[in-house]
């Protein structure tokens, strides 16, 4: 097995960001050079993927949102939904972006120093976003579009089931 490369002094993890959703054949846009917003297509819509390189802490930070109207006056369900939706949540979390009134999934990663395992942690949380934030659309939809409450929205989520169709 050969060794991990090491990360160089003015390694940009953007830069794998970039490759891999070029690889993808995504459109994306550089915004700086610690900067990259990605448009993806998902099941339900588009989503953007942000992704943020802060050197300082050596971290890198994604935050995914999804395109959803809110027809919500009482924002007390939409934070009572994040609450139940966060406790299912093993890797990152869902916040709600109140200037743009957008549901957005966030996650950061602290980096090692090595490249190898840099891309493959990238890739899965692409992954990971991109799942959770289809998973959940159709939730948030329901409690943004139709004040669902959020209970009520979230149980089909939540139940297991058993045996196959």
């Amino acid at each position: 097995m050969e060794p991990a490369k090491n990360l160089a002094s003015g390694f940009n993890p953007i830069d794998v960001v970039e490759t891999i959703f070029a690889r993808r054949s995504y459109e994306l846009e550089r915004r700086t050079p610690d900067e990259i917003v990605i448009e993806v297509q998902g099941k339900w819509n588009n989503m953007l993927l942000f992704f943020s390189w802060e050197r300082n802490m050596n971290c890198i930070h994604m935050s995914c949102l999804m395109d959803i109207e809110n027809n919500l006056a009482d924002r007390s369900k939409i934070f009572e939904l994040l609450a139940l939706i966060n406790e299912q949540l093993w890797v990152g979390h869902f916040s709600y972006w109140t200037e743009q009134n957008l549901p957005v999934f966030k996650h950061s990663l602290f980096l090692n120093n090595e490249y190898d395992t840099l891309e493959n942690s990238l890739a899965r949380l692409i992954d990971i976003a991109v799942k959770e934030c289809e998973r959940m659309y159709p939730v948030f939809k329901v409690v943004l579009t139709k004040g669902m409450e959020p209970k009520d929205a979230l149980f089909p989520i939540l139940m297991q089931t058993v045996g196959q169709a």
